[in-house]
């Protein structure tokens, strides 16, 4: 349950209790006569401003997981919540909401569009929420030179390294300042040592916008990056839950 709180020393008001929290989460499919348990009776919770790794092999159930808590999918059994909001009883209406300004999404395959500048689709998610010209601008051009790309903001992506790309994604999904970034293998179409640099990049990026970060991986040399791992295995966590 999310509460607010007086912080000491500051008068502030801050809101305490988990970022995501998971109650006997469960995701099934049907193939044909089968019904394939792709989640079971998962319960995490992942805290405000935590950077947790969730490792498991490929089809453990990593991006089945990612896709229930950003709202891309409906869950079988249990629920999610954000910020103590319930994602199950959301409208679509309040899911596409909750995704454009509640949830950043970075993919494995970057996701950009080929026609724009990495300028251009850094600012794509401002267009969607209507900001103000010159607050997209000057958001934009803060993202870029965050994420060490501000010299190449004219260039599409097929100008770019793949290692460029995944940097214009981050500064993408952070563009309407979300609470929550997701990211499914970021580093899986990259060589060790760019992952490795992404990987850096996202423990920055999500120290200076002060966001809570759930990174999917398989690869074990990333995981000394995180806050904590979350271990999944065939549906289930098995290690790390919180």
């Amino acid at each position: 349950m999310t509460e607010t709180k007086r912080r000491a020393g500051t008068g502030r008001m801050v809101e305490t209790g988990p970022m995501v929290e998971t109650r006997d989460l469960g995701r099934d499919f049907t193939v044909g006569p089968v019904v394939v348990h792709a989640l079971r009776d998962v319960n995490v919770a992942v805290d405000r401003g935590e950077l947790v790794a969730l490792r498991g092999r490929s089809g453990s159930g990593k991006t089945t997981l990612l896709s229930l808590i950003g709202g891309l999918d409906r869950a079988t059994t249990g629920d999610v919540a954000i910020d103590g909001r319930s994602v199950g009883t959301m409208s679509p209406d309040a899911l596409v909401e909750l995704r454009r300004r509640k949830i950043g999404f970075i993919f494995q395959a970057f996701g950009l569009l080929s026609i724009l500048s990495a300028a251009e689709n850094v600012e794509v998610p401002l267009r969607l929420v209507r900001a103000d010209p010159a607050e997209r601008e000057e958001r934009v051009a803060v993202l870029l030179e965050l994420v060490g790309l501000g010299q190449r903001s004219r260039h599409r992506p097929h100008e770019l390294s793949g290692g460029e790309q995944q940097r214009v994604a981050i500064a993408r999904a952070l563009a309407n300042r979300p609470d929550l970034l997701l990211a499914d293998e970021p580093t899986g179409q990259l060589d060790s040592a760019t992952g490795r640099s992404i990987m850096s990049l996202l423990r920055a990026v999500v120290r200076s916008e002060g966001v809570t970060a759930i990174i999917a991986t398989h690869d074990p040399t990333l995981i000394d990056f995180a806050d904590r791992v979350i271990d999944i295995s065939d549906g289930q966590i098995v290690d790390g839950a919180g």
